[in-house]
């Protein structure tokens, strides 16, 4: 396995910003934001991140309204604020020099066996295994694994077998080559490109014709649907904005104002009242949804110009709104107050 592996990896591997001279830092902060994101999506969120933070100081040291705007968009904020809870934990416990062994990675917030594994072996060339969903399906299909690949023991007995396939000299490249196949060739959605596998002649399900009913994983619990209703409150050439609270979903998060359930017009009149404002023109009606991973929100949004003020609320101007991390699950409501803002920045 290992050979053909190797060798088609030298031929076919991506060129990614965070390989060549592996530097723990940058393989660490781009595995944290490949967690469920394509590296195409990845890509300019890192490059714009390497440039702002280069190094682990920089990072233990940014103030959290910038760590925040640098992740706007990739999802799972919790993941932003645990990279800087490992950074300042590398400056203050490890005097600055990041972990080099697979223990003491795990050490770190945010960082579990996969992530551990990949920095161990990538940037320090430590055998040690990095199993993510590429390598757990690549290895049901290749090993004929009909159990759910989400199932603990399973993930384990994988993780046994990575452990005993991670060639000493160089473990770095034979978990990279494992994520690109499962990446580019053994493909999680349609069919898998089997006629330029290097491991096809090993492959089970290759020889059984199974390839697609595998891996196996349970059904998920359908989502939760949320319908609210979202305000674009414009006064004197500014939109308001409020933080989310510090615990849940999008925590310390900007947002506008909105309230439960899906209101018409009437209706909707009534929470900006009640929050001490005048509606004055009703001037827009949007629609919008955001699939989160257990919950999906439906939501109603009016812009609306208003008069008055009510404590909690934050106006901004076209800049202040640039400046701000607003999650991308307002992200088309973002886009309709940067466009009324610049309008009226122009007037």
């Amino acid at each position: 396995m290992t050979g053909p592996l190797l060798a088609w990896y030298d031929e076919n591997k991506r060129d990614l910003p965070w390989r060549g001279v592996p530097d723990p830092y940058k393989v660490w902060v781009s595995e944290i934001m490949l967690q469920q994101t394509r590296v195409a999506a990845v890509l300019p969120y890192y490059r714009a991140w390497m440039e702002e933070l280069p190094t682990v100081e920089a990072l233990a040291n940014v103030s959290d309204e910038k760590l925040m705007k640098l992740w706007q968009g990739l999802g799972y904020y919790s993941r932003a604020r645990n990279l800087q809870k490992a950074a300042l934990m590398i400056v203050e416990t490890f005097g600055g020099r990041f972990p080099e062994t697979y223990t003491n990675l795990l050490k770190l917030p945010g960082v579990g066996a996969y992530t551990a594994g990949a920095v161990a072996s990538i940037a320090f060339g430590q055998p040690v295994p990095a199993v993510d969903g590429n390598v757990l399906r690549v290895a049901a299909r290749v090993a004929d694994i009909r159990e759910d690949i989400m199932e603990p023991r399973i993930r384990n007995s994988v993780q046994a077998l990575m452990e005993s396939a991670v060639p000493a000299d160089r473990p770095g490249e034979f978990n990279q080559a494992l994520m690109d196949l499962g990446a580019t060739v053994c493909l999680p959605n349609g069919a898998p490109e089997c006629g330029r596998c290097p491991l096809a002649e090993l492959c089970e399900a290759n020889r059984l014709g199974i390839q697609m009913e595998l891996p196996v994983r349970r059904k998920k619990a359908p989502r939760r649907v949320e319908e609210m209703t979202v305000y674009l409150l414009l006064r004197e050439g500014k939109i308001a904005l409020r933080r989310r609270g510090k615990r849940g979903l999008l925590a310390g998060l900007w947002e506008f104002p909105h309230e439960a359930g899906s209101l018409d017009e009437p209706a909707a009149a009534g929470p900006v009242e009640a929050w001490g404002l005048t509606p004055l023109e009703w001037k827009k009606k949007l629609t919008a949804k955001h699939i989160f991973t257990h919950v999906e929100w439906h939501m109603t949004g009016y812009l609306l110009t208003v008069r008055g003020e009510v404590p909690g609320l934050t106006w901004v101007d076209a800049a202040g709104l640039e400046a701000l991390a607003v999650p991308s699950a307002f992200a088309k409501f973002r886009e309709e107050a940067r466009r009324v803002l610049e309008e009226a920045d122009h007037a």
